[in-house]
């Protein structure tokens, strides 16, 4: 395999997972005002699009730095494992303008994405690639 195949497929993965942590970072400045559901619900909804082509399209043999395997093992315990679209559909027509609830959603959001210190090891990884 050539040098240049495996810099291209270090620097996908590394645009993926910024991509994941410009979203990650969005929710986490989100001033919870009425209106904010809809961000959350697109930023979740963007975060999830990036892990799912990361766990389906990245293969982990072809990354340079052993640390993807763990985090690949991680995006798929977050995928199967934290559905929020539903519960932002059944809130949003009732709760939209709830901020308390609002921010109780987007804090479980943050909290799965941190589960398992994923965002953490997101950010470590894209560090070194």
């Amino acid at each position: 395999m050539s040098t240049a195949h495996v810099v291209t497929y270090n620097e996908h993965l590394k645009k993926i997972i910024s991509q994941i942590l410009e979203s990650y970072k969005i929710l986490k400045e989100i001033q919870d005002k009425p209106g904010d559901l809809d961000r959350i619900k697109k930023e979740m909804l963007r975060i999830n699009g990036f892990l799912k082509v990361a766990t389906n399209n990245i293969d982990e043999y072809k990354i340079s730095h052993s640390d993807f395997k763990k985090l690949k093992s991680k995006f798929s315990y977050y995928l199967e494992n934290y559905f929020f679209e539903k519960e932002i559909e059944t809130m949003a027509p009732l709760y939209s303008n709830d901020l308390h609830r609002v921010k109780n959603m987007r804090i479980k959001i943050i909290e799965a994405l941190e589960n398992k210190k994923m965002m953490e090891c997101m950010e470590n990884l894209v560090e070194k690639l």
